[in-house]
């Protein structure tokens, strides 16, 4: 069964998606939110296999709220299930960690399928969206990845599975000063700031599991 925090500022809405999702069988709602800083909350103490969040609501919104959930889990599911679908703000969603975007135009059987796909550690994009979005953004990363030397790819590796500066240090007979020092070159060359983005740009590439191995 797959458990489902399901985020919109709509009650109306909410409902309706709750009964569509459950008439599936295979998915349960087991918390729901009209806000941010409720969802974070819920994510929290629920611990959902998917989150399905709208990007408009009141307080932070959408886009923040992936990346709090990210950064506290690096394997967290979340799919984008919005009427905003334009280019750039499916492309903020996907940069924040968001594993799919589902446009609110699509048919409603459609939320089903994504939120299996996305269950399934698949990517998602609805059909009324271009699947170049997700191959720039594949082949911008792995372009990004090309760019890593041999050393700072190792420590990249570690430093993906959770390992800490002095540990990597250890690992690789190199000062926590050095490690640190490639640190910051490789997040600059991949373009993010947080250890959580790191860890999530390495599982989604398959340089490490969802295990982190």
């Amino acid at each position: 069964m797959i458990r489902l925090l399901l985020v919109d500022d709509h009650p109306v809405v909410r409902t309706g998606y709750q009964r569509l999702l459950e008439q599936a069988g295979d998915i349960v709602v087991v918390a729901q939110a009209e806000r941010a800083d409720q969802a974070y909350a819920e994510f929290v103490a629920r611990q959902p296999d998917v989150t399905v969040t709208d990007l408009s609501m009141p307080g932070s919104g959408g886009l923040e709220l992936i990346r709090r959930i990210l950064a506290r889990d690096a394997n967290a599911r979340v799919l984008v299930f919005s009427m905003h679908d334009a280019a750039l703000l499916v492309r903020r969603a996907l940069d924040a960690g968001a594993r799919g975007f589902l446009s609110k135009s699509s048919a409603p059987e459609s939320l089903v399928d994504a939120v299996r796909a996305v269950h399934g550690g698949r990517r998602y994009l609805s059909d009324d969206l271009s699947p170049a979005l997700l191959e720039r953004d594949a082949c911008f990363e792995a372009s990004r990845l090309d760019s890593l030397t041999a050393r700072e790819f190792e420590i990249f590796r570690l430093l993906a599975q959770g390992h800490s500066l002095n540990e990597c240090a250890a690992t690789l007979n190199l000062s926590p000063k050095t490690v640190s020092n490639h640190q910051t070159q490789i997040k600059d060359k991949l373009g993010v700031s947080t250890s959580a983005a790191l860890a999530h740009l390495a599982i989604r590439n398959g340089v490490i599991s969802t295990a982190g191995t």
